[in-house]
């Protein structure tokens, strides 16, 4: 064989093993990567094929398909859209599935994770059409109907909780939206509808109660430093703290001030029980100073701060800055400077309260039902960390009390039940109304929910706002649904 002849050979030889090296890479190696991008439409219509699980409360769904008779099998259609929307997402064949349950758990949803292949498997033997688990689900229909009844045309969240469990009866996020033009199976649609959220100043799509900017808690958060005061053992609910009107600041000339402008009580002092119940920003500032923003920082971490969750929707970690000086310690005891939490993370500090001390892992996914709807897996209660001592929990318990009977949070009293709480107002930027809170559980004897309630800007109310008389009837209604 001549020299070209034998480098042309040469040549082919390399290519034909590139060639066979590149298909073996696709269709082995690089299978499951091509699969899974966004806008694989070979992918997209083998989902279309099978029909997808449903989601449910008390067997009921909020999220089932539909056969089409078109390329697109199945339809996604959703009961009630716009109240569950963030608990629901959406699955749109070209946005793919996401906002809530349907990305999160889409693997389940759809039938494709590895867990179910005993179901797929019997299924199979049994002559079932192959589809996806359906998935019953935590919320509570009647409290989540009243948190979003309450919560009315303000923007904010609701999150209620069973402080024993878990788990999550409601979570409400304001503004809402509706997926299913998200769902309609017509690009234009889709589009139209997708681009309107993305672009609304308001941000629809995200769900305050877990994700976004986040908030400031303000007084909500002097639960924690109460906590940290307590657990560290030298504090009580007896014992005296300065309270003037302003307090003194080092290294600054600034002070930090009741809200009222006045002092907490006789001679500049206030006792710990009677500073929760009034909310004294003075005390709690002193406090923070006294404890330091590492005793502060640990106490919040044991309440989860910091944690990266899903439920099964990721859940952003509320925060607390390091490297604090005096001043900002004492604006970290009262909830402000950068402390920034979601609502779930305060309805977490409550129902840890309620608990004896100990924090329970949220989650919203009661049980995973096969195609049979027999159970697959069931949800069991989970403790994610001890945040206090039982005894610190019942001191709390009581100065929480007192904040609902005889202090600034008693409109969110449940007539006929004991209600544990707090209030607060938390400003966030220069010249904006501040934002409301209220958390709290009940009954206190006996808890069986935890309720935390954010109003931004104050709501209705605007500057005039303040945590008890905007979200305080809030969380009582929906205590009241949660305990009929």
């Amino acid at each position: 064989m001549n020299q070209p002849i034998r480098r042309l050979s040469m040549l082919v030889a390399v290519l034909f093993v590139l060639l066979l090296g590149a298909s073996t890479w696709i269709q082995v190696l690089g299978a499951e990567d091509i699969n899974a991008r966004e806008g694989n439409r070979r992918t997209q219509l083998e989902n279309y094929a099978r029909e997808r699980g449903q989601i449910l409360l008390g067997g009921q769904p909020i999220a089932t398909s539909t056969p089409t008779g078109t390329d697109l099998a199945w339809q996604r259609e959703y009961t009630e859209p716009q109240l569950y929307s963030h608990i629901t997402g959406y699955n749109s064949f070209t946005y793919g599935a996401g906002g809530g349950i349907e990305g999160a758990s889409d693997g389940l949803l759809s039938g494709r994770d590895d867990t179910l292949f005993y179901d797929r498997l019997t299924g199979t033997i049994a002559g079932r059409e192959p589809k996806g688990a359906s998935l019953e689900l935590t919320i509570d229909p009647k409290v989540q109907k009243a948190a979003e009844e309450a919560l009315g045309d303000q923007r904010g969240s609701v999150v209620a909780i069973d402080p024993r469990s878990g788990a999550i009866r409601a979570m409400v996020s304001h503004p809402t939206y509706d997926p299913s033009p998200l769902v309609s199976h017509d690009p234009n649609t889709e589009k139209q509808a997708w681009e309107s959220l993305n672009s609304d100043p308001s941000r629809p799509l995200v769900n305050r109660a877990i994700s976004g900017n986040l908030y400031p808690p303000g007084s909500v958060f002097k639960i924690v430093t109460a906590a940290a005061a307590i657990e560290e053992g030298d504090f009580t609910g007896d014992s005296s703290l300065p309270g003037p009107a302003v307090l003194d600041l080092p290294q600054t000339t600034a002070g930090l001030p009741n809200s009222n402008g006045q002092s907490c009580g006789p001679g500049d002092r206030v006792t710990l029980d009677v500073a929760m119940q009034n909310s004294c920003n003075t005390a709690f500032g002193w406090l923070g100073m006294e404890l330091g923003g590492g005793t502060i920082r640990d106490q919040a971490s044991k309440f989860g701060f910091g944690e990266d969750l899903r439920i099964p929707m990721k859940v952003t970690p509320s925060t607390i800055p390091k490297d604090l000086n005096p001043p900002q310690e004492a604006q970290v005891g009262v909830g402000q400077y950068d402390v920034r939490v979601t609502p779930l993370q305060v309805a977490m500090v409550s129902a840890a309260v309620a608990n004896d001390g100990v924090v329970m892992k949220p989650h919203l996914i009661q049980s995973v039902l096969g195609s049979d709807l027999s159970t697959i897996e069931k949800t069991k209660p989970e403790e994610l960390s001890r945040a206090m001592e039982e005894e610190t929990s019942d001191e709390l318990t009581d100065m929480m009390e007192l904040v609902v009977t005889d202090g600034t949070g008693q409109q969110g009293a449940v007539e006929g039940t004991s209600v544990a709480a707090k209030t607060g107002t938390a400003e966030h930027a220069e010249g904006a109304a501040p934002h409301a809170w209220y958390t709290g559980f009940a009954p206190t004897d006996n808890p069986k929910i935890a309720v935390a309630v954010v109003v931004e800007d104050g709501g209705r109310d605007g500057s005039e706002a303040y945590g008890g008389s905007v979200a305080g009837p809030i969380s009582s209604a929906v205590m009241k649904a949660a305990l009929q």
